[in-house]
């Protein structure tokens, strides 16, 4: 029986859309921030936040090949289904980034040329020019930020939007093949386009080692212009990684109950279980471990991130509260064996780690643009309801355009032979 996108799922997809389009388009009108930085803030929040998801599903696909893992393999076409968003997200990136770049908002204050200066020449005609060396009639310029000036030869417009195009590039060039490879595999067979995608999934590793770093220091951490962490990209990773494997989990049982994937069984949902609660482990040593670090050197320049999260009174309760369900809740929710096959346990954990990744992605970016003047309100509610919706039609829609069990693949019996 092959999936068809039709019925609720499909009106509560286009319900969520449009409640995300109000939003926006309210969101915009009513945003009393300069340059509208809220709204922008919060399409960056959300647009990273899927895109990651998809791209988490990307990274997990190549990661089962490169593996030769077997148990997956029926399950490939969720994972499929989820980086077909990709594109989508990468239209939202790109949004952001052109916004940027043509100082519709300013999300990445190193954006500012005035910084790099350290004099200021002002003409007769009252146009101010900037210079790095003492000049006639040159005065300091107030603006000049010399941490930020040090990092110019990363940080710069061109040579951040050449990095942001070949990091999209790359994940799309790949899962366009990974998808194109798969359906071909379903009617010639044979096991060379399996070993094709082997090679190709070790390949797209080694760029996803350093680009899934790379692209959040670019996007995410950059915002906080003064700050770094070397943990930061890893931190970020295993929190697209887990969100990625939730979505899988909770897509696969609700096929299940729809009267798809007969072959899966507890065995399988005992594994995606353990997948869950084994990166929500990471995620937390890499939290701790970022944090422990910092606070231990009490660096000026590192310890800033900290105290705009945990000393103010918009951030803290959720910045702790967001470390104690994303750790807490899988720790002594799903650690037994009998736990990771019980419904009832792992639905509502899935839920509530998905929205506590979500609020952790809120918090990388919204205290570093829009700093204490922000409350989270009926806008933000509506903005992430409706991407999330988008996303929803996107992998339902990729579903139903495949059969839903892949055939030819070599390790397929024994993903459904599956039992421990």
């Amino acid at each position: 029986m092959e999936f068809k996108f039709t019925g609720k799922a499909k009106t509560l997809s286009y319900v969520l859309m449009a409640v995300g389009l109000v939003s926006i388009i309210l969101g915009f009108i009513t945003d009393q921030s300069e340059h509208h930085q809220h709204w922008w803030a919060n399409f960056l929040v959300n647009g990273f936040f899927f895109f990651s998801i998809g791209l988490g599903a990307l990274f997990f696909y190549a990661l089962q090949y490169a593996a030769e893992v077997g148990w997956s393999a029926q399950l490939k076409r969720i994972y499929e289904a989820m980086f077909k968003f990709l594109p989508i997200g990468s239209v939202l990136i790109g949004i952001v980034i052109v916004g940027g770049l043509l100082h519709q908002h300013h999300l990445y204050h190193w954006m500012d040329h005035t910084l790099y200066h350290e004099y200021m020449i002002e003409g007769a005609d009252g146009e101010v020019s900037y210079t790095d060396t003492m000049e006639a009639g040159a005065v300091l310029n107030p603006s000049y930020d010399k941490i930020i000036a040090n990092k110019e030869a990363f940080l710069n417009p061109s040579f951040w939007t050449i990095r942001s195009i070949v990091y999209i590039a790359t994940f799309l060039i790949f899962a366009a093949l990974f998808r194109k490879w798969s359906l071909k595999e379903d009617e010639v067979g044979g096991v060379e386009l399996h070993k094709k995608q082997y090679k190709r999934s070790a390949l797209f590793l080694v760029f996803f080692a350093v680009f899934s770093s790379t692209l959040t220091w670019d996007w995410v951490m950059s915002i906080d212009t003064h700050w770094f962490s070397t943990l930061f990209g890893w931190y970020v990773f295993s929190g697209m990684w887990v969100s990625a494997m939730i979505f899988a989990l909770i897509l696969v049982l609700w096929l299940k109950k729809k009267g798809h994937f007969t072959t899966v069984n507890d065995s399988h949902i005992h594994d995606m279980s353990k997948w869950m609660f084994a990166i929500s482990m990471l995620w937390s040593y890499l939290w701790f471990s970022q944090f422990l670090l910092i606070w231990y050197s009490d660096i000026p320049e590192e310890v800033t991130y900290y105290t705009q999260r945990i000393f103010s009174d918009k951030y803290s309760t959720p910045f702790f509260l967001t470390f104690a369900i994303n750790f807490a809740v899988p720790f002594y929710m799903l650690m037994a064996r009998d736990a990771k096959r019980n419904l009832g346990f792992i639905v509502p954990v899935a839920f509530l780690i998905f929205i506590g990744h979500f609020v952790d992605t809120y918090l990388l970016v919204i205290p570093g643009t829009m700093h204490d003047h922000v409350s989270f309100g009926i806008f933000d509610l509506g903005m992430f309801l409706g991407f999330f919706g988008l996303f929803l039609y996107s992998t339902l829609n990729a579903l139903s355009k495949a059969p839903l069990m892949p055939k030819n693949h070599p390790y397929l019996e024994e993903s459904k032979e599956l039992h421990h």
